[in-house]
């Protein structure tokens, strides 16, 4: 006998998909206050987050059509816990300690969680990420990003 039919809606990656599109559409308000040349990468980041969600709901929608059985959202609950637990402080730690220094620090700790254990790897991966935003957004749009609390008080 088979245990108890849950609903299409109720698919772990469903749920996921659903949520992302509507926190992407949350976070597109405040981005419409902004200046265009501010609001580009924010607005083209929550968009594209949007529609790859579509896809993975469309995608998962057509697996449960098909009578595939929902797969977990992960193998390891804590690992991905511990990454958003580490994005949320990441946020707070930008207003207080300033972009740069909380990107330098939560690269190579996401990185880290996630099973990459090269220190020199870790070590060039943020060096690149970080030169690459400053490069485009410092250097070539002449975009600021927070300095931090700390540092202006």
């Amino acid at each position: 006998m088979s245990g108890p039919s849950k609903h299409r809606l109720f698919r772990p990656e469903t749920l996921t998909a659903i949520g992302i599109i509507v926190v992407a559409a949350a976070f597109m308000v405040p981005t419409l206050a902004l200046k265009p040349i501010s609001a580009l990468l924010p607005g083209a980041m929550l968009i594209g987050m949007a529609a790859l969600s579509l896809l993975l709901l469309i995608s998962d929608q057509r697996a449960a059509g098909d009578g595939e059985e929902a797969k977990p959202m992960t193998a390891a609950p804590k690992r991905v816990l511990g990454a958003f637990m580490l994005i949320a402080c990441y946020a707070l730690a930008t207003d207080f300690i300033g972009f740069y220094v909380s990107t330098a620090v939560v690269i190579p700790l996401v990185a880290y969680v996630f099973g990459y254990r090269s220190l020199p790897g870790l070590a060039l991966a943020t060096c690149i990420v970080l030169g690459a935003i400053y490069l485009i957004f410092d250097f070539a749009m002449a975009q600021t990003f927070p300095v931090g609390r700390l540092w202006t008080s």
